[in-house]
């Protein structure tokens, strides 16, 4: 096993929490195959960007309205994984479908979190609160989270890892939201980063 660390960049949109939550498993060891060198936001002021300027992490801007077209934005997302010469990307709350033109250059190299358990709610729609949205409308007494490889196909990647959660009776969705990312996304994301970083260097 070399000592060389998968170089990783993580994708985000919003606030952040998953992108912390990694950070903070790379503080305690939990991540040790992989070093977070880069955060790409795609939308203005992501609060994901302060967490990362205060980890003393580079971060990027890189939004569709400036670049013109997904084509652009797209080339200017490999642009920065060349530069930064990146092994892994991380989707965090990443709000844009990257289209196979970028997920093919990078094969079992991107990964991303969705907030139930795969292949239930999940696809093209289905994101942030309408998932746990979709989950009590159906009345489910499990979902969890689910960390896989990214393709063309939304939420269509082999699975890496996913952890079930408790629906309890009169959750909302925000409190369903709450819970599943407490006790599973923040567990299995960094795991799961240290496996495929580890993979990726062995």
């Amino acid at each position: 096993m070399s000592e060389k660390k998968a170089r990783i960049a993580v994708f985000v949109s919003g606030g952040g929490t998953n992108l912390q939550a990694i950070l903070d498993a790379q503080k305690s060891g939990i991540i040790k195959s992989g070093e977070v060198v880069l955060v790409v936001s795609n939308s203005e002021g992501a609060y994901a960007l302060e967490r990362a300027k205060n980890a003393g992490i580079k971060a990027e801007t890189v939004t569709r309205k400036k670049t013109g077209s997904q084509e652009a934005f797209e080339a200017e997302l490999e642009r920065l994984m060349a530069e930064n010469k990146i092994d892994l990307i991380v989707l965090a709350g990443f709000m844009n479908i990257l289209t196979e033109n970028f997920t093919s250059k990078y094969p079992k190299r991107i990964i991303n979190i969705h907030p139930a358990l795969i292949p239930s709610f999940c696809g093209k729609g289905f994101y942030g609160l309408k998932v746990h949205e979709a989950a009590l409308e159906r009345g489910v007494k499990l979902t969890g989270a689910t960390v896989h490889y990214v393709n063309e196909i939304a939420d269509g990647g082999e699975i890496i890892m996913q952890k079930a959660v408790e629906v309890h009776d009169g959750d909302t969705p925000e409190v369903l939201q709450r819970r599943v990312m407490e006790q599973a996304e923040w567990v299995i994301f960094p795991q799961a980063v240290e496996k495929v970083s580890a993979e990726l260097m062995a």
